[in-house]
Protein backbone atom coordinates (compact mmCIF):
# COMPACT_ATOMS: atom_id res chain seq x y z
CA UNK A 1 0.00 0.00 0.00
CA UNK A 2 1.55 3.59 -1.01
CA UNK A 3 1.26 5.91 1.65
CA UNK A 4 -1.23 8.22 -0.38
CA UNK A 5 -3.48 5.46 -0.41
CA UNK A 6 -3.41 4.68 3.03
CA UNK A 7 -3.94 8.28 4.18
CA UNK A 8 -6.90 8.20 1.51
CA UNK A 9 -8.31 5.57 2.90
CA UNK A 10 -7.61 6.54 6.35
CA UNK A 11 -9.55 10.13 5.83
CA UNK A 12 -12.18 8.77 4.20
CA UNK A 13 -13.21 6.59 7.26
CA UNK A 14 -12.59 9.40 10.04
CA UNK A 15 -13.70 12.52 8.29
CA UNK A 16 -17.05 12.64 6.59
CA UNK A 17 -17.00 16.14 4.77
CA UNK A 18 -19.98 18.13 4.20
CA UNK A 19 -20.31 20.63 1.23
CA UNK A 20 -19.05 23.61 3.73
CA UNK A 21 -16.03 22.00 4.19
CA UNK A 22 -16.63 21.25 7.55
CA UNK A 23 -16.27 17.24 9.97
CA UNK A 24 -19.37 16.02 11.02
CA UNK A 25 -17.81 14.65 13.60
CA UNK A 26 -16.79 17.07 16.24
CA UNK A 27 -14.48 16.94 19.57
CA UNK A 28 -15.53 17.64 22.76
CA UNK A 29 -19.38 18.34 20.86
CA UNK A 30 -17.48 21.42 19.67
CA UNK A 31 -17.23 21.34 15.13
CA UNK A 32 -14.11 21.65 13.56
CA UNK A 33 -14.07 24.95 11.60
CA UNK A 34 -12.63 25.40 8.31
CA UNK A 35 -10.88 21.55 8.15
CA UNK A 36 -9.70 21.34 4.41
CA UNK A 37 -8.60 18.47 3.86
CA UNK A 38 -6.60 17.46 0.08
CA UNK A 39 -5.77 13.75 -0.89
CA UNK A 40 -3.85 13.27 -4.41
CA UNK A 41 -4.62 10.05 -5.70
CA UNK A 42 -4.77 10.44 -9.35
CA UNK A 43 -1.12 10.21 -9.03
CA UNK A 44 0.07 8.05 -6.18
CA UNK A 45 3.29 8.63 -4.65
CA UNK A 46 5.96 5.60 -5.05
CA UNK A 47 6.99 6.56 -1.98
CA UNK A 48 6.30 3.49 1.07
CA UNK A 49 5.76 4.11 4.73
CA UNK A 50 8.91 2.51 5.31
CA UNK A 51 11.08 4.25 2.90
CA UNK A 52 9.41 7.66 4.52
CA UNK A 53 10.44 6.36 7.64
CA UNK A 54 14.27 5.57 6.26
CA UNK A 55 14.21 9.04 5.00
CA UNK A 56 13.51 10.68 8.26
CA UNK A 57 15.60 8.26 9.97
CA UNK A 58 18.56 9.21 7.66
CA UNK A 59 17.29 12.96 8.23
CA UNK A 60 17.71 12.23 11.93
CA UNK A 61 21.07 10.86 11.42
CA UNK A 62 22.61 13.20 9.46
CA UNK A 63 21.44 15.82 12.13
CA UNK A 64 22.35 13.60 14.99
CA UNK A 65 25.73 13.60 13.07
CA UNK A 66 26.02 17.50 12.71
CA UNK A 67 25.00 17.36 16.21
CA UNK A 68 27.97 15.40 17.30
CA UNK A 69 30.37 17.34 14.75
CA UNK A 70 29.44 20.59 15.96
CA UNK A 71 29.95 19.46 20.17
CA UNK A 72 33.25 18.12 19.00
CA UNK A 73 34.19 21.27 17.41
CA UNK A 74 33.43 23.47 20.61
CA UNK A 75 35.31 20.76 22.49
CA UNK A 76 38.37 20.86 20.26
CA UNK A 77 37.77 25.05 20.54
CA UNK A 78 38.10 24.79 24.22
CA UNK A 79 40.58 22.34 24.85
CA UNK A 80 42.70 23.78 22.59
CA UNK A 81 42.41 27.47 24.03
CA UNK A 82 42.48 25.61 27.40
CA UNK A 83 46.01 24.11 27.02
CA UNK A 84 46.95 26.99 24.19
CA UNK A 85 46.69 29.19 27.49
CA UNK A 86 48.47 26.81 30.06
CA UNK A 87 51.14 26.47 27.45
CA UNK A 88 51.56 30.59 27.16
CA UNK A 89 52.01 30.70 31.04
CA UNK A 90 54.54 27.48 31.36
CA UNK A 91 57.64 29.32 29.57
CA UNK A 92 57.64 33.20 29.94
CA UNK A 93 60.36 35.88 28.45
CA UNK A 94 62.91 35.32 31.25
CA UNK A 95 67.17 35.11 31.36
CA UNK A 96 68.81 34.64 29.14
CA UNK A 97 66.07 35.79 26.96
CA UNK A 98 67.12 33.97 23.49
CA UNK A 99 66.59 30.48 24.87
CA UNK A 100 63.00 31.36 25.53
CA UNK A 101 62.09 33.08 22.88
CA UNK A 102 63.32 30.38 20.67
CA UNK A 103 61.40 27.69 23.42
CA UNK A 104 58.56 30.02 22.99
CA UNK A 105 58.37 30.17 19.13
CA UNK A 106 58.45 26.41 18.81
CA UNK A 107 55.90 25.65 21.56
CA UNK A 108 53.49 28.48 20.61
CA UNK A 109 53.27 28.52 16.48
CA UNK A 110 49.92 26.36 16.58
CA UNK A 111 49.50 22.87 15.94
CA UNK A 112 46.41 20.35 16.71
CA UNK A 113 46.98 20.00 20.25
CA UNK A 114 46.30 16.30 19.75
CA UNK A 115 48.56 14.95 22.54
CA UNK A 116 47.29 17.34 25.06
CA UNK A 117 43.44 16.75 24.15
CA UNK A 118 44.11 12.61 24.43
CA UNK A 119 45.71 13.42 27.73
CA UNK A 120 42.39 15.26 28.87
CA UNK A 121 40.11 13.36 27.34
CA UNK A 122 41.69 9.92 28.95
CA UNK A 123 41.52 11.40 32.22
CA UNK A 124 38.22 12.56 32.21
CA UNK A 125 37.24 9.69 30.76
CA UNK A 126 38.11 7.84 34.23
CA UNK A 127 36.35 9.97 36.50
CA UNK A 128 39.11 12.98 36.30
CA UNK A 129 39.23 16.63 35.41
CA UNK A 130 41.04 18.98 33.20
CA UNK A 131 42.74 20.65 35.85
CA UNK A 132 44.18 17.58 37.26
CA UNK A 133 45.16 16.52 33.46
CA UNK A 134 46.74 19.80 32.53
CA UNK A 135 50.71 19.98 33.60
CA UNK A 136 51.08 16.13 31.80
CA UNK A 137 48.82 17.70 29.07
CA UNK A 138 51.45 20.67 28.97
CA UNK A 139 54.57 18.15 29.11
CA UNK A 140 53.74 15.98 26.33
CA UNK A 141 53.21 19.11 23.84
CA UNK A 142 56.64 20.36 25.23
CA UNK A 143 58.21 17.27 24.29
CA UNK A 144 56.19 16.92 21.18
CA UNK A 145 57.65 20.15 20.72
CA UNK A 146 61.23 19.22 21.32
CA UNK A 147 60.75 16.42 18.95
CA UNK A 148 59.83 18.85 16.33
CA UNK A 149 62.78 21.04 16.81
CA UNK A 150 65.23 17.80 17.01
CA UNK A 151 63.29 16.33 13.94
CA UNK A 152 63.89 19.65 11.64
CA UNK A 153 67.47 20.25 12.04
CA UNK A 154 69.88 19.76 9.40
CA UNK A 155 71.44 16.34 10.94
CA UNK A 156 67.92 14.61 10.67
CA UNK A 157 65.30 15.64 8.32
CA UNK A 158 66.93 18.76 7.50
CA UNK A 159 63.52 20.65 7.04
CA UNK A 160 62.79 24.60 6.38
CA UNK A 161 59.17 24.45 6.96
CA UNK A 162 57.09 23.43 10.51
CA UNK A 163 53.72 24.48 10.97
CA UNK A 164 53.26 26.76 7.88
CA UNK A 165 56.31 28.93 9.79
CA UNK A 166 60.38 28.87 9.22
CA UNK A 167 61.78 26.26 11.46
CA UNK A 168 63.20 26.87 14.46
CA UNK A 169 67.35 26.72 13.49
CA UNK A 170 65.88 28.78 10.49
CA UNK A 171 65.39 31.59 13.20
CA UNK A 172 67.62 31.13 16.27
CA UNK A 173 70.11 28.86 14.50
CA UNK A 174 70.99 25.26 14.65
CA UNK A 175 73.11 25.46 18.37
CA UNK A 176 69.81 27.56 20.16
CA UNK A 177 67.72 25.23 18.21
CA UNK A 178 69.41 21.75 19.91
CA UNK A 179 69.66 23.72 23.57
CA UNK A 180 65.25 25.14 23.19
CA UNK A 181 64.47 20.84 22.33
CA UNK A 182 66.64 20.04 25.62
CA UNK A 183 65.33 22.69 27.61
CA UNK A 184 61.79 21.88 27.29
CA UNK A 185 62.44 18.21 27.44
CA UNK A 186 63.53 19.33 30.67
CA UNK A 187 60.33 21.71 31.54
CA UNK A 188 57.92 18.56 30.57
CA UNK A 189 58.84 16.55 33.58
CA UNK A 190 59.84 19.84 36.23
CA UNK A 191 56.11 21.06 35.35
CA UNK A 192 54.15 17.67 35.87
CA UNK A 193 56.49 17.60 38.92
CA UNK A 194 55.77 20.50 40.52
CA UNK A 195 52.29 21.53 39.02
CA UNK A 196 49.95 18.61 39.50
CA UNK A 197 48.07 19.26 41.84
CA UNK A 198 45.42 17.11 44.07
CA UNK A 199 47.09 14.12 42.89
CA UNK A 200 48.85 10.71 45.35
CA UNK A 201 52.50 11.25 44.84
CA UNK A 202 52.67 7.53 43.91
CA UNK A 203 50.40 8.72 40.79
CA UNK A 204 52.72 11.72 39.59
CA UNK A 205 55.74 9.12 40.45
CA UNK A 206 54.28 6.66 37.93
CA UNK A 207 53.15 9.24 35.51
CA UNK A 208 56.69 10.60 35.12
CA UNK A 209 57.87 7.26 34.66
CA UNK A 210 55.96 6.13 32.20
CA UNK A 211 56.11 9.08 30.36
CA UNK A 212 60.43 8.87 30.58
CA UNK A 213 60.02 5.49 28.84
CA UNK A 214 57.99 6.28 26.45
CA UNK A 215 60.50 8.68 24.73
CA UNK A 216 63.90 7.34 25.79
CA UNK A 217 65.91 4.60 23.99
CA UNK A 218 63.50 1.80 23.31
CA UNK A 219 60.34 3.63 22.64
CA UNK A 220 60.52 7.28 20.58
CA UNK A 221 64.47 7.51 20.30
CA UNK A 222 64.64 3.88 18.78
CA UNK A 223 61.87 4.77 16.13
CA UNK A 224 64.17 7.99 15.64
CA UNK A 225 66.86 6.05 14.95
CA UNK A 226 65.75 3.18 12.96
CA UNK A 227 63.95 5.40 11.06
CA UNK A 228 67.78 7.03 10.24
CA UNK A 229 69.44 4.31 9.40
CA UNK A 230 66.22 2.76 7.31
CA UNK A 231 66.90 5.76 4.48
CA UNK A 232 68.00 4.33 1.40
CA UNK A 233 67.06 0.48 2.26
CA UNK A 234 65.31 -0.85 -0.39
CA UNK A 235 64.62 -4.76 1.48
CA UNK A 236 62.35 -2.61 4.48
CA UNK A 237 59.18 -4.91 5.17
CA UNK A 238 55.84 -4.49 6.53
CA UNK A 239 57.18 -5.36 10.45
CA UNK A 240 60.40 -3.22 10.09
CA UNK A 241 58.43 -0.35 9.39
CA UNK A 242 55.62 -0.85 11.77
CA UNK A 243 58.56 -0.99 14.42
CA UNK A 244 59.31 2.35 13.48
CA UNK A 245 55.99 3.85 13.58
CA UNK A 246 55.10 2.31 17.24
CA UNK A 247 58.30 4.05 18.46
CA UNK A 248 58.65 7.00 16.78
CA UNK A 249 55.61 8.63 16.67
CA UNK A 250 52.87 5.90 18.78
CA UNK A 251 54.58 6.10 21.34
CA UNK A 252 53.95 9.53 22.17
CA UNK A 253 50.24 9.50 21.90
CA UNK A 254 50.50 6.21 24.05
CA UNK A 255 52.05 8.26 26.52
CA UNK A 256 49.44 11.33 26.54
CA UNK A 257 46.67 8.83 26.74
CA UNK A 258 48.23 6.01 29.61
CA UNK A 259 49.31 10.09 31.70
CA UNK A 260 45.87 10.85 31.51
CA UNK A 261 44.18 7.63 32.94
CA UNK A 262 46.56 7.34 35.72
CA UNK A 263 45.96 10.69 36.83
CA UNK A 264 42.21 9.97 36.51
CA UNK A 265 42.75 7.34 38.73
CA UNK A 266 42.07 4.44 36.14
CA UNK A 267 42.83 0.32 37.18
CA UNK A 268 44.62 -1.51 35.22
CA UNK A 269 42.51 -2.95 33.33
CA UNK A 270 41.16 0.49 32.16
CA UNK A 271 45.27 1.14 31.46
CA UNK A 272 46.07 -1.42 29.44
CA UNK A 273 42.48 -0.34 27.71
CA UNK A 274 43.31 2.80 26.76
CA UNK A 275 46.91 1.63 25.71
CA UNK A 276 45.94 -0.12 23.04
CA UNK A 277 43.70 2.44 21.90
CA UNK A 278 46.71 5.05 22.01
CA UNK A 279 49.04 2.82 19.81
CA UNK A 280 46.30 1.86 17.28
CA UNK A 281 45.47 5.58 17.26
CA UNK A 282 49.26 6.26 17.41
CA UNK A 283 50.07 3.76 14.21
CA UNK A 284 47.04 5.49 12.25
CA UNK A 285 48.87 8.88 12.57
CA UNK A 286 51.38 7.66 11.03
CA UNK A 287 49.62 5.73 8.39
CA UNK A 288 47.70 8.97 6.92
CA UNK A 289 50.70 10.96 7.57
CA UNK A 290 52.49 8.96 5.19
CA UNK A 291 49.39 9.23 3.11
CA UNK A 292 49.05 12.87 3.32
CA UNK A 293 52.67 13.37 2.25
CA UNK A 294 52.12 11.98 -1.36
CA UNK A 295 48.69 13.29 -1.94
CA UNK A 296 48.98 16.79 -0.23
CA UNK A 297 50.66 20.21 -1.08
CA UNK A 298 53.06 21.99 1.49
CA UNK A 299 50.31 24.54 1.48
CA UNK A 300 48.38 22.11 2.52
CA UNK A 301 50.36 20.56 5.06
CA UNK A 302 51.79 23.12 6.78
CA UNK A 303 55.74 21.65 6.41
CA UNK A 304 57.31 20.20 3.51
CA UNK A 305 55.44 18.06 1.31
CA UNK A 306 56.90 14.99 -0.41
CA UNK A 307 59.80 14.64 1.73
CA UNK A 308 60.11 10.79 2.59
CA UNK A 309 60.06 10.20 -1.15
CA UNK A 310 63.18 12.75 -1.40
CA UNK A 311 65.01 11.17 1.51
CA UNK A 312 64.05 7.39 -0.13
CA UNK A 313 62.04 6.87 3.30
CA UNK A 314 60.10 4.06 3.58
CA UNK A 315 56.57 4.32 4.37
CA UNK A 316 53.04 2.20 4.12
CA UNK A 317 52.09 3.66 0.58
CA UNK A 318 55.40 3.30 -0.81
CA UNK A 319 55.23 -0.61 0.24
CA UNK A 320 51.32 -1.26 -0.03
CA UNK A 321 50.39 1.51 -2.00
CA UNK A 322 47.30 4.12 -1.57
CA UNK A 323 44.65 2.14 -1.64
CA UNK A 324 45.79 -0.47 0.78
CA UNK A 325 47.13 2.33 3.07
CA UNK A 326 43.76 3.92 3.03
CA UNK A 327 42.24 0.15 4.12
CA UNK A 328 44.94 -0.55 6.91
CA UNK A 329 44.22 3.06 8.85
CA UNK A 330 40.32 2.21 8.78
CA UNK A 331 41.14 -1.08 10.18
CA UNK A 332 43.20 0.88 12.85
CA UNK A 333 39.95 3.10 13.74
CA UNK A 334 38.19 0.10 13.99
CA UNK A 335 40.63 -1.63 16.56
CA UNK A 336 41.55 1.63 18.15
CA UNK A 337 37.24 2.47 18.81
CA UNK A 338 36.91 -1.27 19.90
CA UNK A 339 38.92 -0.97 22.98
CA UNK A 340 36.60 2.11 24.27
CA UNK A 341 33.07 -0.35 23.77
CA UNK A 342 33.63 -0.91 27.93
CA UNK A 343 33.66 2.64 28.80
CA UNK A 344 30.78 5.01 29.26
CA UNK A 345 30.18 6.27 25.74
CA UNK A 346 29.52 9.74 26.52
CA UNK A 347 32.35 9.94 28.39
CA UNK A 348 34.59 8.30 25.44
CA UNK A 349 32.55 10.26 22.79
CA UNK A 350 35.79 13.20 22.95
CA UNK A 351 38.49 10.17 22.31
CA UNK A 352 36.01 8.63 19.78
CA UNK A 353 35.98 12.25 17.74
CA UNK A 354 39.31 12.24 18.13
CA UNK A 355 40.28 9.05 16.44
CA UNK A 356 38.12 9.55 13.31
CA UNK A 357 39.90 13.13 13.32
CA UNK A 358 42.77 11.30 13.21
CA UNK A 359 41.44 9.21 10.54
CA UNK A 360 40.28 11.77 7.82
CA UNK A 361 42.43 14.71 8.72
CA UNK A 362 43.14 16.61 5.61
CA UNK A 363 46.68 18.05 7.47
Amino acid sequence: MSLSTAITTWGNTHFALGNNGRSRFSSHGFLLPNLKIKFYTNNPSPLSISALLTTKQQTDESKNKKKQAMEFNEYVLEKANSVNKALESSVLIKDPVKIHESMRYSLLAGGKRIRPMLCIASCELVGGDESTAMPAACAVEMIHTMSLIHDDLPCMDNDDLRRGKPTNHKIYGEDVAVLAGDALLALAFEHIATQTKGVPSHRIVRVIGELAKCIGAERLVAGQVVDIISEGISDVDLKHLEFIHLHKTAALLEGSVVLGAILGGADAEEVEKLRKFARCIGLLFQVVDDILDVTKSSQQLGKTAGKDLVADKVTYPKLIGIDKSRDFAEELNKEAQAQLAGFDQEKAAPLIALANYIAYREN
